[in-house]
Parts: structure tokens; sequence; C-alpha cells
């Protein structure tokens, strides 16, 4: 996988908590969740599951995607992992 803007959201190992956030490099980001390498929210919640990403032509496209996703109702967050990985498994392997 190339470096591309892309929006995410990580889960903790009991799917609990939901973190939604945008990058350049999917992987590399990924990866410094996963290894505690951010302070916040993420490493204090233990989030690091990969659970949902999309894939944008611009970064402007995907921070207002990631806009969007945030302020919906947990619920629905829910649904489109739901619809796009139903046992929420871990996504990151499928990167690398």
């Amino acid at each position: 996988m190339t470096k591309q803007s892309a929006v995410y959201i990580l889960t903790s190992n009991k799917n609990n908590v939901l973190y939604i956030g945008v990058t350049s490099d999917l992987i590399k980001r990924v990866w410094q969740h996963k290894n505690g390498s951010f302070k916040g929210f993420s490493k204090k919640y233990n989030v690091s599951k990969l659970v949902y990403f999309e894939q944008h032509q611009s970064m402007e496209e995907a921070i207002v995607r990631e806009k969007q996703l945030k302020y919906w109702k947990r619920d629905w967050k829910e649904r489109i992992i739901e619809e796009n990985n139903p046992e929420w498994h871990d996504l990151y392997d499928q990167l690398l």
C-alpha cells in the first residue's frame, strides 16, 4: 500500500472505545498507535485495533470525511464498521 490520504477508525480490544483519525500514511500511523507512540486518548484507552478505513484522493477530502464521522452518533459509526467488517477484525495485517 502506497502513501495515500485515509480516514480510519480504531477500537480497543473489547470494541468499547472508538477513535477516528486521518493520515497520509495509514500503515505507519496504525503502527504508531499499536506501539504507543502517541500520548493521549488512543494510548490512554488502548485503542489500536484498525476496524475501518477509507482512502481519499486528497488530504482535504479525508479531513472533511473525518469531521463527518466524528460528528456521527455511535450507532452510525458501528453500522459503517459492521457493513464493511462484520466481525470487527483487526485490518492492520491486510495493509501490509
